[in-house]
């Protein structure tokens, strides 16, 4: 893709630069906007650059590890993640990190192209915990992000997602939603903490109406509000996967159904907010005995599931084969970039695709080619066999990792 073949609106990083990040003790990438390959053995550091790249976004990464294990283990306990990046609010550098440990002295960005000097010294032993800066401001948190860049990713530990325990299904749809619902964190995060608070109370013996009916209020407010963003996210994915399924019937990624089960869910499809709110509050006041046996509280959109069927075949995802699984999946995750680039004026979000072509026949590969370069995303690919990304050859840029470093292939 050449400069003059890139939408002035279109979301892509044009240089990354690492420093001290996992098995990188400085790295950096120069590119455009179009599909990358990166090719390497099991272990060379592929999924690593994914996760520098996931950092540009707010949350913990693809793979939600503590901030302090993603420091390289002979480095000086801190990391930076730094890119020149075209945004929904333009051109900007953006960077991240961890600030050194301390006694040790931090190191600027090696590339001024990259950010300039990603944290200052003062910066990096005064502050603790995720560092975030644009254009060289330093940043109150790594929400911020999330005016500047939409990442989706897919990594194989999803694989699993329609096999393992409905956290993972939640978690995965609340991911979609915070790309287009910023507010969302805020949302949960309050519910969380009412109910971590109710919990304890439960735990410690409490028995005092008002403590725990202030907190039961907050949950009951905020966990409906969960559980109506989660049904307009479904209801969402629902229009563009029709849209989807109406363009490409015989489509390699067959149409999904969902649907969301929950108590409040279903209150949310017969009564209006506010008395859904009543009920779950009602609920929280009836159960709180049982809720102390159990040591949890046992109702609320915490425990709720997103079911996904294979479409044409009416059949639970669950018992569909690993391959139609990770079709599955593959156009779920489609389909929510679809949407992504519609609600953003065709500005398509950057996808990490980490092992994507494990699963996938021939056919399958192509397809899911075919409809990266269709949305028009920039999208960072990883696999062990460059053969199997042939039919991006003139169409992508190939990377070579090895030992900590990342160069082109021809």
């Amino acid at each position: 893709m050449t400069a003059g073949d890139i939408p002035a609106h279109a979301l892509w990083v044009e240089r990354l630069a690492l420093t001290n990040f996992r098995s990188y003790a400085t790295a950096s990438v120069t590119t455009d906007a179009g599909p990358q390959v990166i090719v390497g053995s099991n272990g060379s550091g592929k999924t690593n650059l994914l996760e520098a790249l996931s950092l540009l976004s707010p949350g913990q990464g693809l793979r939600r590890v503590p901030f302090v294990d993603l420091a390289r283990a002979s480095g000086d306990g801190g990391f930076a993640v730094a890119a020149r990046s075209h945004t929904l609010a333009g051109p900007a550098d953006l960077g991240t990190g961890l600030q050194a440990r301390a006694g040790f002295t931090p190191t600027p960005n090696p590339s001024p192209q990259g950010g300039g000097e990603f944290l200052r010294s003062s910066e990096r032993s005064e502050r603790t915990g995720r560092i975030v800066r644009i254009d060289g401001s330093a940043q109150t948190g790594s929400g911020v992000l999330a005016d500047y860049l939409e990442i989706v990713w897919v990594t194989p530990a999803m694989d699993g997602l329609f096999t393992g325990p409905a956290s993972e299904r939640r978690r995965f749809l609340d991911r979609l939603i915070l790309c287009f619902d910023h507010g969302y964190r805020t949302i949960a995060g309050r519910f969380e903490r009412a109910m971590t608070s109710r919990n304890r109370l439960l735990a410690d013996g409490v028995r005092d109406n008002a403590q725990l009916s202030g907190f039961e209020q907050v949950m009951a407010e905020t966990g409906v509000a969960v559980a109506a963003a989660r049904l307009e996210a479904v209801a969402a994915m629902r229009t563009i996967v029709d849209k989807r399924r109406a363009r490409d019937p015989n489509s390699a990624f067959p149409w999904s159904a969902f649907r969301l089960e929950g108590t409040i869910e279903d209150d949310l499809g017969r009564l209006s907010a506010v008395e859904a709110e009543d009920a779950y509050a009602q609920t929280l006041r009836e159960t709180r005995e049982r809720d102390r046996g159990a040591g949890r509280t046992l109702d609320g959109p915490h425990r709720s599931d997103l079911i996904v069927e294979h479409g044409p075949k009416a059949l639970e995802a669950r018992h569909s084969s690993t391959g139609e699984q990770k079709a599955l999946l593959l156009g779920l995750v489609l389909a929510h970039a679809e949407l992504l680039t519609e609600r953003q004026e065709g500005a398509a979000p950057i996808l990490l695709l980490d092992e994507i072509t494990a699963h996938l026949d021939v056919h399958r590969r192509a397809a899911l080619f075919e409809e990266i370069l269709r949305l028009g995303a920039q999208a960072w690919m990883t696999g062990t066999d460059a053969e199997a990304f042939s039919a991006l050859a003139g169409k992508a840029r190939f990377w070579g990792v090895s030992e900590g470093k990342i160069e082109p292939l021809s």
